[in-house]
């Protein structure tokens, strides 16, 4: 039987909204912690990575160690006309802006775009991903597009609750090379 992603998403957001406050700080906080103590964050000079918007693990806490430790940080803005995105460096909250489904941007105002190959490490937001590095995205395709062309290096935060047995893969899907959860942390293996 087909496993139906928009069903799959649907219950994914649901289960991640179950979280209390507490147990959603600690656990983006146990993720968080794990990530830089790998090659991964501690190699890379330019970070890729979304501005989260709960119930996703939180990445405000990532960017501003990132800030912290001298590392540029770049956020996506998403282009719906051609469903493609570009990334640009954010130096301040404040030169976010709120756009679409209440989801924060860069503005491109106050920020300026920066190449796809001068990013060293992504962090690739997704709602379930299974053991070998495939995730379920939110269904807009903006990452899958973009991994198309990215030759860095790949890695997925999430609740150990969003790590299960199968759904389905397409053939332009790329997995990412490790996924951390607040448990665990995997190196997908053929990444």
């Amino acid at each position: 039987m087909e496993i139906d992603k928009k069903v799959l998403r649907k219950q994914m957001q649901d289960r991640m909204k179950e979280l209390s406050k507490p147990e959603y700080e600690q656990l983006s906080y146990q993720i968080a912690c794990s990530l830089y103590s790998t090659p991964l964050w501690s190699q890379a000079k330019t970070i890729g990575i979304t501005v989260s918007k709960a119930p996703e693990a939180d990445t405000w806490q990532i960017i501003r160690k990132a800030w912290d430790e001298g590392k540029r940080v770049v956020v996506p803005k998403c282009i719906p006309q051609s469903k493609q995105m570009e990334f640009r460096e954010l130096n301040s909250f404040m030169d976010l802006e709120s756009v679409f489904y209440g989801l924060w941007e860069p503005n491109p105002e106050k920020t300026d775009e920066v190449r796809s190959e001068e990013i060293d490490t992504l962090i690739v937001p997704g709602l379930a991903y299974m053991k070998n590095g495939f995730r379920l995205g939110f269904g807009g395709g903006y990452y899958d597009r973009f991994l198309e062309h990215y030759k860095g290096r790949t890695v997925s935060l999430a609740f150990e609750m969003q790590v299960i047995t199968r759904f389905p893969v397409e053939n332009h899907d790329k997995p990412v090379e490790m996924i951390i959860t607040d448990q665990q942390l995997w190196a997908t293996g053929d990444a």
